[in-house]
């Protein structure tokens, strides 16, 4: 080991380095290394939850209406409601979150809601899905962030990370958890992240809602929708850059840009030490230093459980009121008037229904793939980039970035949708334009 350990490392090194590759090496094998089982091929997280929902299913529900109640009752028992007309609006619909849950589970309510893509979807898709997916996934989390692999990509990442998308280099475990995870691991990473100093507010923020897009198992079941699987390779990496890409500019726009931005010091190189070797002591200190593993399993599970409490009722009264916005209003009209002038000035056939399809996201991000599988292949291709690169969406999303401890504001979270929306539908439509000229599409 080199000369520049600290005292601490030098009489740890052994147990440290077993901690940094073992258990970093198992936070790996289990947000980003996909396997096949019973034909389906995905995270070992995706998998448990899958094999869970299929085979426990009374289980399942039954915890997913505990959380859903604590998650209701919460807010008014320990006064947050009161911080602000957001908190106390979403602190209602909680709590009609968990009105409208009961009512699914005894068959109440009108015929309308129980239409396959209404309340079904959203319970046995989307709430029983981060019933669990929420919890192991804090529990996974831990061997991914606790033990020194973290402070080691910091540190690799910083020349990238700080000068496109103004987050420090750790931010990388974000943007690859989120494409492989889903957008509900993500925003807990950042979120743990953000409460122990890694992050100030307007990293945080940007992460938050730049990075936190849907998984790439989700990525696939559009794809299916929209008939692209045989182009997924160009949709997914296609999907990454222009999601990545409108990070980086809406990383410098209001309201992002405003945020306040105390500077968090990071690791710097030594004089001359390399920045692999660096990026090895960065780890290695963090592993020889950490608490241990079951102190740390339980301190992450605790703000999975409150995390999953808070998103579970909100997402079925949000979610539901946006799908029979989407499908009974002319709300989505109004929004995509916002949009046609791009879809319009493109190119696109039927600019109108395109831009009101591409608007329903805010819903719900499979709206559009559901209101445009029958359009021609360029619209098809644009709607399943904008569906993951708009990142936000209130039956899910917006909700986990309002349960979090970072302060963004409703009206900031529909601004950046919006911001994020347009410069989407800009990246994307030349990108299919060109893929059809290749013969891609």
């Amino acid at each position: 080991m080199p000369e520049e350990l600290s005292p601490t490392l030098a009489s740890s090194r052994g147990p440290a380095l077993a901690r940094l590759l073992g258990y970093s090496l198992i936070g790996l094998v289990l947000f980003f290394v996909p396997f096949e089982i019973a034909g389906r091929s995905t995270i070992l997280l995706d998998h448990a939850a899958t094999a869970l929902q299929t085979h426990a299913r009374p289980l399942v529900i039954g915890l997913a209406l505990l959380f859903m109640l604590f998650g209701a009752i919460e807010p008014w028992y320990s006064g947050s409601w009161r911080n602000g007309t957001t908190r106390l609006v979403f602190s209602v619909l909680k709590v009609i979150g968990l009105l409208i849950g009961v009512a699914y589970l005894f068959q109440f309510g009108p015929a309308a809601i129980y239409q396959p893509g209404m309340l079904p979807f959203l319970f046995d898709k989307l709430v029983l899905s981060l019933a669990l997916i929420v919890p192991l996934g804090a529990l996974s989390l831990v061997f991914l962030i606790g033990f020194g692999l973290l402070e080691l990509i910091g540190v690799l990442m910083q020349p990238v990370m700080r000068p496109i998308w103004r987050t420090p280099g750790k931010s990388a475990i974000d943007a690859v958890a989120s494409f492989v995870g889903s957008y509900s691991v993500g925003l807990l990473i950042t979120d743990r992240m953000y409460q122990q100093g890694h992050y100030n507010v307007r990293e945080a923020a940007i992460i938050a809602t730049g990075f936190s897009t849907v998984s790439a198992p989700f990525m696939v079941i559009i794809a299916k929708t929209l008939g692209l699987m045989d182009q997924w390779n160009l949709y997914f990496w296609g999907a990454m850059a222009v999601t990545f890409a409108v990070t980086a500019v809406s990383a410098r726009i209001y309201p992002l840009s405003r945020l306040p931005s105390e500077p968090i010091p990071e690791p710097q190189l030594q004089p001359g030490v390399g920045r692999l070797r660096s990026a090895w002591q960065a780890g290695m200190e963090q592993a020889s230093v950490a608490p241990p593993l079951v102190v740390s399993l339980r301190e992450t599970f605790v703000d999975g459980l409150r995390m999953t409490a808070a998103i579970l009722p909100s997402i079925l009264a949000v979610g539901l009121l946006g799908l029979l916005a989407a499908k009974y209003t002319p709300l989505f009209d109004a929004v995509g008037v916002l949009l046609y002038p791009v879809t319009w000035l493109f190119g696109l056939n039927e600019p109108m229904e395109v831009a009101r399809a591409i608007s329903a996201g805010l819903a719900e991000m499979f709206l559009p793939a559901m209101l445009l599988k029958d359009a021609d292949v360029v619209v098809k291709f644009v709607a399943a980039i904008v569906s993951v690169s708009s990142v936000l969406f209130l039956s899910a999303s917006i909700p986990c970035v309002l349960a979090t401890r970072i302060p963004l504001s409703l009206r900031d979270l529909l601004v950046v949708w919006l911001q994020r929306t347009i410069l989407s539908l800009v990246f994307s439509i030349p990108l299919a334009y060109l893929a059809q000229f290749m013969g891609w599409l």
